[in-house]
């Protein structure tokens, strides 16, 4: 013990001499750990508010029954159920806005309420329930929700359709952007009378498949505990590609650990050499270094989770609006991380520090005892490496193109993408030396010969940063053309879709009606187009239906993929249906089948007459007949609308009928105030995927740096002997910069097709599996510019510093290099 402590001290001295190796070794890991443990705190944030909200009535564990096509069913089915004996609570959600914010609204009936609930509480406390039922009742709300909406406790705020709440109060058990209230307070705010959302079971309740049959025949189905929401289901995706991009960041800022440490066991081999002829044993040494990654890993990877904290906490409102506007989900606003999160981010920093010390130490345990007599004795066994690297990057590829032919979904999407991304990394030394080998071939003077020999000699030092810009160049040539090849789109779809001037949503039907026949008698009104929605499930899968009437807005306009001749005709004469692309994708439907439709009574079977693009929507939609979905949705909403009006007229109209209707209509935007939302939503959501791309080209900007700067000292031996036969400081440096940003134009070279081909996986592999939307591939020269410029600059930045002590260095300096053992 006593010979591993003495042993550890040695190896710890080394930092001591060299404090900028330590912190560069020590920042790596730490902003690897970071960026890593950030996309973890925010998707863990995300699927405990989930948890929350689905545990809010059941507690959690609790079986429920649904309506068996999706959406809302009667009340007169708990009534039945209750008469047989069958213990459940009724429970209805829905959506309101309250000024600006979107609530989400739980109605429950407390006294009902399994035991396992976080707010089963309720029905013990006699003035609680007193509230609840008598007067206006009560609201209750987290306190981060009265926060959010800027509300006391005791307000009695109003929705959007005129609606007045009960006076609120704050209940720590409630999820995030919900308010609970009594079953008949929702079923007024949400304008549901007599229907429910679901039916929690209670925990001692024996029910089972036959008994519901028996009960409620085939309106309603059972639930398990441990199926996945709705909404865990939707969102699996987007917290994958988090996870995705957060992984490679974390490896990307691992090339800055590991090259750190193997410079480090290069500068400490003489003291290797020293231990073990002192007589330090293998296992001794190995036990220090253990000891000292164990440091290590404390020291950098507590820095790095704090990081992650700070980061999350930075990005989490960007996310939250990314899954409150795509998904529906409210999350909480302030992270409540627990022990394993911490824990968790500690390990990754250790497996980390691991990773990047194994190879390092390999090469140094194996070489032979007068290797080690020699700083730089690894270095010369480069070349074979090299050749290794070529056999790996060629296996790569082999198993990228299995991966494409045999796999399927987003993990052969990320598994192409991550196996592409290691061979470019793994060839791109092969093919910088290869490229500096035939420059020396044809190169005449003595010191563009040295120069391009000596940069073979170089590319060992600076390979992994060299790897980890090229990675970070290809990232965001990939993922930058994906999301601005998606903008394009996205913007030409939304033209085509929203070609109504006026979107408005009336409070009631009944309110709805009465604008309607307003509207008709109106010069200004030229079409008014109800596009009524209603709810399913096929599949498994959560389904919107929209109603469509005949009109030149869809027939001229609506954009479709694939379709019959005639589609438009069919649609509106026959049994038919326009089906959504994701929605296509996800049950495999192509144009021309029948699908059968769960409808208010039976299944309707329709023809499927075209495929449309639904970007950003995460649900699959169906496009029906309007008078097929009265027909067959009797809980259609029957409230939404939009008009087509001369656009010179626009404001003049919607004035009016806000003068005119007042509270009853809930909601009204034009054209542009509905692209600009759309707009903002787009934004939103790819704004933490551009995060994530900056920080991680900034931190192979860092890699880079600190490679350069540790090797600073260490390339003057190779250049004293040059500096000795006449070659000036200055042109020397200028040299070594000049190679570096050789170095980097070559990554840049690289980068570009590669960058290509992630974007190609993005739009055709990975969008499809995660969202079943596939994007048409867009190239931007310009942007490839930008990025290669970027690439050249950060080399420049990163060479500026350790070059220019290099120009300075002093002649008594370059001529110790001489007295050393070489």
């Amino acid at each position: 013990m006593r010979e591993t402590l003495w042993t550890l001290a040695a190896l710890i001295s080394h930092w001591r001499r060299r404090p900028g190796n330590l912190a560069t070794l020590v920042l790596g890991l730490a902003i690897a750990t970071a960026l890593w443990s950030g996309v973890q705190a925010l998707n863990a944030q995300a699927r405990n508010s989930y948890d929350a909200a689905a545990a809010t009535v059941s507690g959690g564990g609790a079986r429920t029954l649904v309506a068996a096509r999706g959406g809302l069913f009667d009340q007169e089915l708990f009534v039945r159920l209750r008469r047989a004996g069958v213990t459940v609570s009724p429970v209805l959600e829905g959506a309101l806005r309250i000024g600006e914010r979107n609530v989400r609204i739980i109605g429950v009936e407390p006294v009902s309420l399994p035991r396992r609930s976080p707010i089963a509480h309720m029905r013990s406390r006699a003035d609680v329930l007193e509230e609840f039922f008598t007067g206006p009742g009560r609201a209750f709300a987290a306190p981060q929700t009265l926060r959010r909406l800027d509300l006391a406790e005791g307000a009695q705020p109003q929705t959007e359709r005129g609606q007045q709440l009960p006076p609120l109060a704050a209940l720590a058990e409630a999820p995030p952007g919900a308010i609970i209230v009594d079953i008949g307070v929702a079923q007024r705010l949400l304008d549901r009378p007599g229907k429910l959302s679901r039916l929690v079971i209670a925990d001692e309740e024996t029910f089972d498949e036959g008994r519901l049959q028996r009960t409620a025949g085939d309106a309603l189905r059972l639930v398990a505990p441990d199926d996945d929401s709705d909404l865990a289901r939707l969102t699996d995706s987007f917290h994958l590609n988090l996870t995705a991009f957060g992984f490679l960041a974390f490896l990307v800022g691992l090339f800055i650990v590991h090259a750190a440490y193997g410079l480090a066991f290069e500068q400490r081999l003489p003291t290797l050499r020293a231990l073990r002829a002192l007589g330090v044993g293998p296992p001794n040494l190995i036990a220090a270094m253990v000891c000292e990654i164990a440091i290590l890993t404390l020291l950098a990877g507590g820095a790095g989770v704090l990081g992650g904290h700070a980061i999350a906490q930075a990005l989490l409102p960007d996310v939250a609006k990314s899954l409150e506007s795509l998904y529906g989900a409210q999350i909480s606003d302030r992270l409540a991380l627990d022990a394993r999160w911490w824990l968790s981010g500690l390990a990754m920093a250790g497996a980390g520090a691991a990773l990047a010390a194994a190879s390092g130490l390999t090469k140094a345990l194996r070489l032979p005892a007068l290797s080690l007599a020699r700083p730089m004795a690894w270095r010369g066994a480069h070349h074979r490496y090299l050749r290794r690297q070529a056999a790996l990057a060629a296996l790569a590829l082999v198993a990228a193109a299995a991966s494409y032919g045999f796999g399927e979904g987003l993990a052969s999407g990320f598994a192409i993408i991550g196996l592409a991304l290691l061979a470019a990394a793994l060839i791109l030394p092969v093919g910088l030396a290869g490229g500096l080998a035939l420059g020396e071939r044809f190169a005449r003077r003595p010191l563009a010969r040295w120069f391009f020999a000596d940069g073979r000699q170089e590319i060992s030092g600076l390979s992994l940063a060299l790897m980890a810009l090229l990675v970070a160049l290809a990232t965001n040539i990939g993922v930058g053309g994906m999301v601005e090849g998606f903008r394009q789109t996205f913007d030409r779809w939304l033209d085509a879709r929203l070609v109504a001037e006026i979107y408005f949503e009336a409070a009631t039907p009944a309110d709805a009606r009465d604008i309607d026949a307003w509207a008709r008698t109106q010069p200004d009104i030229a079409a008014i187009l109800p596009v009524w929605r209603a709810k399913t499930r096929i599949g498994g899968w959560p389904v919107d239906i929209v109603g469509m009437t005949p009109h030149e807005t869809y027939t001229a306009h609506f954009p479709l993929i694939d379709a019959m001749p005639d589609v438009w005709t069919a649609l509106h004469a026959q049994d038919a249906v326009l089906v959504s692309e994701q929605l296509a994708r996800r049950l495999g439907l192509t144009v021309g089948e029948t699908l059968d439709i769960p409808t208010s009574g039976r299944d309707w079977p329709a023809r499927i007459v075209g495929v449309f693009p639904d970007y950003g929507n995460p649900k699959g939609q169906l496009r029906i007949d309007h008078e097929k979905l009265k027909r067959y949705f009797d809980d259609a909403s029957g409230v939404h609308y939009s008009l087509r009006v001369d656009p010179g007229a626009t404001a003049r109209v919607i004035e009016n009928m806000q003068q005119r209707f007042g509270g009853k209509i809930a909601r009204i935007v034009d054209q542009a105030e509905v692209k600009t939302l759309s707009t903002d939503i787009f934004e939103r959501t790819f704004a933490v995927t551009t995060a994530l791309n900056t920080l991680t080209l900034i931190v192979s900007g860092a890699a880079l740096f600190a490679s350069l700067l540790t090797l600073g000292d260490m390339r003057r031996a190779r250049i004293a002997p040059v500096w000795a036969l006449g070659a000036t400081r200055r042109k020397l440096a200028a040299l070594e910069m000049a190679r570096v940003v050789v170095f980097a134009a070559g990554a840049a070279a690289f980068a570009i097709p590669l960058g290509l081909f992630m974007t190609w996986c993005l739009v055709a592999i990975v969008n499809v599996a995660a969202f079943g939307w596939r994007l048409p591939i867009h190239m931007f020269p310009a942007q490839w510019l930008v990025v290669s410029c970027i690439a050249l600059g950060a080399a420049f930045f990163a060479a500026l510093i350790p070059f220019a002590r290099l120009a300075r260095v002093s002649p008594t300096e370059l001529l110790k290099a001489f007295s050393n053992e070489r």
